[in-house]
């Protein structure tokens, strides 16, 4: 990431409705790999996350058309994963694959919350900032994660898999939430001191363990 040491900018989330969250982003090429701008660009997001109090958060979710997401999110074994993927690609799942439902948001769908069935165990390949291949191996809720962000990159929503009542029902939690989820956004912003990745994690995080070099 970016060695830069000030603050990074918060920027605004988009929502549901917005053009950029419901088209495919375009896939990272030569011209964004090892760039200050993309460095720039991922510690600004992690920024944002943690303002929003997101486990994860794609780059058309800040308005910027790029397959990226980065994450910081516990699987089912209580390790912690924080990183990011340009190009994500999920593995295609075996028939009859284990599904855990389990509740879903979106900080793009401020407030609302929705049961969703999710394979439990899933692999995604794709690319670190510089442009080295990465594979990402998630269980649990963190399986989850890496399944919703790939999803925002296609122009998928999680609210697009769910039934229609179901859907309208996310709405309508939305609706009535925004305000309340703005409101507590702002006030941690106004109280963040992230200033980006420092490059290790303290020897007791167990981030990133089961990432590798594919």
């Amino acid at each position: 990431m970016s060695d830069l040491r000030e603050r990074p900018a918060i920027r605004r989330i988009t929502e549901i409705g917005e053009p950029v969250l419901h088209r495919p982003c375009r896939p990272a090429g030569p011209e964004d790999f090892g760039s200050p701008e993309l460095a720039r660009l991922i510690d600004e997001m992690f920024a944002t996350m943690y303002v929003a109090d997101g486990a994860g958060l794609a780059a058309n979710q800040v308005d910027v058309d790029l397959c990226l997401f980065v994450y910081d999110c516990l699987d089912d074994n209580g390790i912690r994963h924080v990183g990011h993927l340009l190009n994500p690609v999920v593995e295609p799942q075996a028939p009859g694959r284990r599904l855990l439902e389990d509740d879903e948001g979106c900080l793009s769908v401020p407030g609302a919350r929705a049961t969703l069935a999710r394979p439990a165990r899933v692999v995604v390949r794709g690319f670190d900032w510089r442009g080295g291949p990465r594979t990402v191996v998630g269980t649990g809720y963190f399986a989850r994660c890496l399944q919703h962000e790939t999803d925002h990159l296609g122009g998928g929503l999680y609210v697009d898999r769910l039934a229609k009542r179901d859907r309208k029902d996310v709405l309508r939690q939305t609706a009535d939430l925004r305000a309340e989820v703005f409101a507590e956004r702002e006030a941690a912003a106004a109280h963040a001191n992230w200033t980006g990745p420092a490059g290790t994690c303290t020897p007791s995080c167990r981030c990133g363990a089961e990432e590798s070099s594919a």
